[in-house]
Parts: C-alpha cells; sequence; structure tokens
C-alpha cells in the first residue's frame, strides 16, 4: 500500500510485541493505541503500518504463526517420519508452552476461545492455523502406522484429538494453576498413547 513505512524488521518486531501482548490481554484487547504505549511510540506512527484494529490483528495472528513454525514445527520436523517424529512434534509445544515463549502461554488457545463463535476474517485464520497443526498432528502419526511404529488399527485423526488435548490441558492448568507439573503429566499421557517412551527436545 502507498505511503506505507517499508521498515519490514521494525514491522515484525512490533507485530512481535503485539503477539506477547495479546496472549494475555486477547486479540480484542490488542490496540494500536495499547501497542503504541508498550513501544513507546507514536500512535501514528503505528498507523502508519496498520490502517485498521483489524489490519494489525490479522498481522499478529501471523507473525505468531511464524514463531510457532521456527519454535516448534520446523525443528521437529528434521526428524525423519516416524513416530519420533510425532514425540518431536509433542515435546516441541510443550516447551513452547513450557518456556512462556509467549507470556500468556500458547498464543493460539488464549485467543481462539474469543473467536470460535463469531465469524470474520480473524475466526478463519485461527480457523486456518489450528486446522494445519490438527493435520500435521494427524499425518505424522499416519506415517508412523504405515512404518509400523504404531499399531495397524491406530486411529490417526483420533489420536491427535487425543495428543492435543493433553498439550492444550497441560498449557491450560500450568497458567490457571500455578501447576507446572501439568506438563509432566502431559508428557506421561502422550507416551503413555506413543509406546510409553518420554519425548526428547532435539535441536
Amino acid at each position: 500500500m502507498a505511503g506505507r513505512p517499508r521498515n519490514e524488521q521494525a514491522r515484525r518486531d512490533i507485530l512481535r510485541t503485539a503477539a506477547d501482548l495479546a496472549s494475555v490481554d486477547g486479540l480484542d484487547g490488542l490496540t494500536l493505541g495499547r501497542l503504541s504505549t508498550t513501544l513507546g511510540l507514536s500512535k501514528s506512527g503505528l498507523f502508519g503500518y496498520f490502517g485498521s484494529k483489524e489490519e494489525l490483528q490479522l498481522a499478529t495472528v501471523r507473525r505468531a504463526t511464524e514463531v510457532i513454525l521456527d519454535e516448534v514445527i520446523t525443528p521437529a520436523l528434521r526428524i525423519p517420519p516416524g513416530v519420533e517424529r510425532v514425540r518431536a512434534l509433542c515435546a516441541r509445544w510443550l516447551d513452547y508452552s513450557r518456556t512462556r515463549v509467549f507470556p500468556g502461554g500458547c498464543f493460539f488457545f488464549a485467543v481462539m476461545a474469543e473467536f470460535d463463535a463469531r465469524p470474520g476474517p480473524l475466526r478463519e485464520a485461527l480457523a486456518e492455523g489450528s486446522r494445519a497443526w490438527t493435520g500435521l498432528i494427524t499425518s505424522s502419526i499416519a506415517e508412523a502406522v504405515e512404518l509400523g511404529e504404531l499399531a495397524e488399527d491406530t486411529d490417526p485423526a483420533q489420536l491427535a484429538f487425543e495428543l492435543i488435548a493433553f498439550m492444550e490441558n497441560a498449557n491450560s492448568v500450568s497458567l490457571l494453576q500455578d501447576d507446572a507439573d501439568a506438563y509432566r503429566r502431559a508428557e506421561r499421557a502422550i507416551g503413555n498413547r506413543l509406546g510409553g517412551r518420554r519425548s526428547v527436545i532435539t535441536d
């Protein structure tokens, strides 16, 4: 768009802060005014990057997706297909939540409840991310079944649903109850479903 600032790194840095804020306050709580106060920048300067609140929110979702790709998905996909890749995806996600890459835990878990029943571009963007993550876990489980590393009667979609539930519950319980042991329990549950071994995070 003509007249917009062209400093892409500055824009990415702004959006990284926006994602941190949204993980705590939600996307509805993310405004140009709130962001300008946090960054110590003028609201008019930020408006040059994002012409509306919705544009800021959508860009924040895209930036948060990039962070999860870097922290969780790309490293895990370096593991060859099979059950160890499934373990790595789960372990990376739990570590991403446990170490508070976003201060509010998982960014997507924090903001999805705001929009799961509200049609519009934000709901579609969040739903697309959720489908992609579920699809990746499901397809990785299916590969493990094809390789004979999981029982041949395993239902990949069902198992993916269960593993994601374990991960998301650990995130929720750790935040709401200040209970770090939730991650250990999730790791044990995931290990039991995948054959008993604990996941190991690899760089």
